[in-house]
C-alpha cells in the first residue's frame, strides 16, 4: 500500500477521532488496571514482572505489560495505542493486530525476564530480581515499526517538524537510551522500548502471514535491519543481520527464497521469481474475490422485482 493511501495522523485536528472498537477496548483495560494497581498497591506484586516470582506467577509475563504505575504513563500508553492502531488495524485487520499486541507483549516480557537473571547473576545485585517492571512502552515500540513497515516514506507532522517515519522507531531507542544516562529511573523502561521493537522486528520480518500477497515475512530491502540506522552503518550491520536471518528462516528459506542449488550455489534471480509468483497468485486471489462479489451485486440488481411490486408498477403505468 503507497504511503499516499493512508496518511499519519497529525497532531492535531482529527487525529483524535475515529479510533478502532479494539484499540478503545485495550485502552479501557489499560485504564482499569492503572486504577487497580492504584487503589491495591499489592496487586503490583501479582501482576508487574518481577524475575524472582515469575516461577510461580508465569503469568505476569503476559500482564506486566498492561500494568502503568504511573498517571504519565498510562497516559501515553493509551495515547500512543489509539492513534497507531488508527493507522494499523485497517490494514491488518482485528485479528492480526490482536495477535501482534499478544505476541509481542509476552515476547518482551520473556526477554526482559532472562535479561534481569542474566544481569543478576552477572552482577549479584538483588535489585534486578526484585524490581516490579510493566509498561505499555513494549507494544507501542513494535506498532511503531509497525508503521514503518507499511508507510516508510510517509513524513509525520509534529507541529513544526516532519520526521520520515521510517526513523521513528530509531529515534525512540536512541532517546530511550540517552535519557537513561541521566534518568536512573527511566532505565526500568529501556530494555522493554528496546526488546519490543527488535522482537517486533523480528515477527514482522519473518513470520507475520501476508495473505495478499501469498508471503510469510517482509523480504524487502528496504525492512532490513540495517534500514534502523544510518547508510554509513549498513555495510557493517549487514553481516550480523544475516546470521539472524539464517537463524529465523533456515533451510526452507534459502531452498524458497535464495534459489540454491544442490552444489549450492545460486540461481540468478531465482529468488524474486518465486516472490512474484507468490504475488500473482495472491493478486488473482483478490481479483477472484472482487469478481465474485461484482457478479453478486449485478446478479441482485437484475434480479425482478416481487409480484405484488410489479402489479403496482403495472397499475400505475396505465393510469399514466
Amino acid at each position: 500500500m503507497s504511503a499516499s493511501a493512508t496518511p499519519i495522523p497529525a497532531a492535531g485536528g482529527k487525529s483524535f477521532t475515529g479510533f478502532t472498537k479494539l484499540c478503545k477496548g485495550l485502552a479501557i483495560i489499560l485504564f482499569l488496571a492503572h486504577i487497580l494497581v492504584q487503589l491495591f498497591p499489592s496487586a503490583t506484586g501479582y501482576l508487574a514482572l518481577i524475575p524472582a516470582r515469575t516461577i510461580p506467577f508465569a503469568w505476569n509475563l503476559a500482564t506486566a505489560g498492561y500494568i502503568e504505575q504511573t498517571i504519565p504513563g498510562v497516559i501515553v500508553s493509551i495515547v500512543g495505542l489509539l492513534l497507531f492502531g488508527k493507522v494499523l488495524e485497517p490494514l491488518w485487520g482485528a485479528k492480526e493486530l490482536l495477535k501482534f499486541i499478544f505476541i509481542i507483549n509476552l515476547s518482551t516480557s520473556a526477554c526482559v525476564f532472562v535479561t534481569t537473571i542474566v544481569l543478576y547473576y552477572i552482577t549479584q545485585d538483588e535489585s534486578y530480581l526484585y524490581t516490579p517492571l510493566s509498561g505499555f512502552y513494549g507494544v507501542l515500540s513494535g506498532l511503531l515499526v509497525g508503521i514503518k513497515q507499511i508507510l516508510p516514506d510517509q513524513e509525520l507532522n509534529l507541529f513544526v517538524l516532519k520526521i520520515s517515519v521510517k526513523w521513528i522507531p530509531s529515534i525512540v531507542a536512541f532517546i530511550s537510551v540517552a535519557v537513561s544516562f541521566f534518568l536512573k529511573e527511566s532505565m526500568a523502561y529501556l530494555p522493554i522500548i528496546l526488546f519490543g521493537i527488535y522482537v517486533s522486528w523480528i515477527y514482522l520480518r519473518y513470520f507475520q502471514k501476508r495473505l495478499e500477497v501469498g508471503l510469510k515475512g517482509d523480504p524487502s530491502d528496504e525492512f532490513t535491519f540495517s534500514s534502523f540506522f544510518p547508510g554509513f552503518l549498513r555495510p557493517i550491520l549487514d553481516p550480523i543481520a544475516s546470521i539472524f536471518h539464517k537463524l529465523f528462516c533456515g533451510r526452507s528459506a534459502r531452498s524458497e527464497g535464495t534459489g540454491e542449488a544442490l552444489d549450492g550455489s545460486q540461481f540468478p534471480g531465482s529468488g524474486s521469481i518465486e516472490a512474484n509468483r507468490r504475488r500473482e497468485r495472491g493478486q488473482r486471489a483478490l481479483e477472484q474475490r472482487l469478481a465474485e462479489k461484482l457478479a453478486a451485486l449485478r446478479s441482485t440488481e437484475a434480479t425482478p422485482p416481487p409480484p405484488q411490486q410489479q402489479q403496482l408498477e403495472d397499475d400505475a403505468s396505465d393510469k399514466v
